[in-house]
């Protein structure tokens, strides 16, 4: 893991690296589709998915907001789980994204996109 513990919000304020590298519009299905694809003319390598997603993890008793580091070699971890964001936010956009879903992580939604960047200071 990049960090000895999962990072806070007010830890994530504090990395201008994370910050920057956000993958605002990227969500888990992304995360998971296959880097090589089959194409007429054989194989096409896709361009490699890297930086940092939130999404919202539903493997748990309840919830929570995560964010997960993702690099150029596929190599992925998640780096933190906030578990102060209301649930009913939380709720909310797994509504809103029903069949956007992978493995029980759902992307977040506009709401919750606003709220993250006000708190971090990203455009």
């Amino acid at each position: 893991m990049l960090f000895e513990k999962p990072l806070t919000l007010e830890d994530i304020k504090k990395e201008p690296f994370i910050i920057e590298h956000i993958k605002w519009d990227a969500g888990p299905k992304e995360l998971m589709e296959p880097s090589i694809v089959p194409s007429c003319d054989g194989f096409i390598k896709k361009e490699p998915l890297k930086g940092y997603i939130f999404y919202i993890d539903t493997m748990g008793d309840k919830p929570v907001l995560s964010l997960m580091r993702h690099t150029e070699a596929g190599f992925a971890e998640t780096l933190a789980q906030l578990d102060d964001m209301p649930d009913e936010l939380l709720k909310e956009a797994i509504d809103e994204s029903k069949g956007k879903g992978c493995f029980g992580m759902y992307p977040i939604n506009e709401k919750i996109k606003a709220l993250l960047k006000k708190e971090l200071g990203a455009g």
